[in-house]
């Protein structure tokens, strides 16, 4: 049994969400680069150099990429033969979370949904935690700004309509978005399950490195298409029109009641702020 000091775990919290506000992603920053090859738009070209021109900015000046700093969202994978020690853990990533907006000068979001009054220090954070094979844990942060957060559904359709009714579905939810998600975007797709594991499959999907393909051939080929088909919406980076409105399209699947057909979208921004490390 290995045992791992809740403190360590507040400090990991603390340096990702820092981390993930202030420095692009190597692989974000390369996709978009890559894509002002593809962007057929001189503007939309533009709008791509301005996008890694903050990203360097951001990261030169140490200041958050967005001022969106978002909800504090966190996935622990823990292994089964990990023993937390030294305290309670859900405190310990809430700690994590209020240092890091603290600390980092990072804007503090979370508020009451009807009064508004915010929390004052981004708690409570929205925690996912699975249990699995060994003695690691993995935290992965993936701060979710409100631009494209707004911009997700679950619906749940009827088995009838099949593989087309979810292509219209997502094609629908990136229309409607429209420039405000800030594209060039990344989309999530979960399909299957329920009602809510549809939606967290759709979170763990935008977790998957860009250009990185679904292991299953069907959802893979999926994938590319509606990639096409998103990109053929002319919508462009940051809504200027062109040929690249999204990065890239990931897709999880599960298993699903035979009465159902869930599906669930969620879009993130060109910034996609995740960062992970392992204790």
């Amino acid at each position: 049994m290995r045992e791992i000091h809740i403190d360590d775990i507040t400090a990991a919290i603390e340096r990702l969400f820092i981390d993930a506000n202030i420095n692009l992603s190597g692989n974000m920053y390369t996709a978009i680069k890559d894509a002002i090859d593809r962007e057929a738009s001189p503007v939309g070209k533009e709008v791509l150099r301005e996008l890694l021109r903050n990203a360097d900015v951001a990261r030169e000046e140490k200041m958050p990429i967005c001022q969106d700093t978002g909800l504090a969202v966190a996935f622990l994978e823990i292994g089964q033969d990990t023993h937390i020690t030294g305290g309670d853990l859900s405190e310990a990533v809430s700690e994590g979370v209020r240092r890091a907006y603290r600390n980092g000068y990072l804007r503090k979001s979370c508020c009451h949904p009807f009064t508004r009054k915010n929390t004052g220090d981004n708690t409570p954070p929205i925690v996912h935690i699975k249990i699995v094979p060994g003695d690691r844990l993995k935290v992965t942060v993936l701060p979710k700004g409100g631009g494209s957060e707004n911009y997700g559904e679950v619906r749940m359709l009827t088995p009838s309509q099949g593989k087309e009714g979810v292509r219209a579905f997502i094609l629908e939810m990136v229309r409607k978005g429209g420039p405000n998600p800030c594209p060039p975007i990344t989309v999530g797709i979960g399909i299957g399950g329920n009602f809510e594991m549809s939606a967290l499959l759709s979170k763990e999907a935008l977790m998957v490195p860009p250009g990185e393909r679904s292991t299953d051939p069907e959802m893979a080929d999926l994938e590319r298409e509606i990639l096409e088909e998103i990109n053929r919406t002319g919508i462009g980076p940051q809504g200027y029109g062109g040929t690249v409105t999204a990065l890239d399209v990931h897709i999880k699947m599960a298993p699903c009641h035979l009465a159902s057909l869930p599906v669930a979208v969620n879009i993130q921004c060109h910034a996609h702020r995740m960062k992970e490390a392992v204790l």
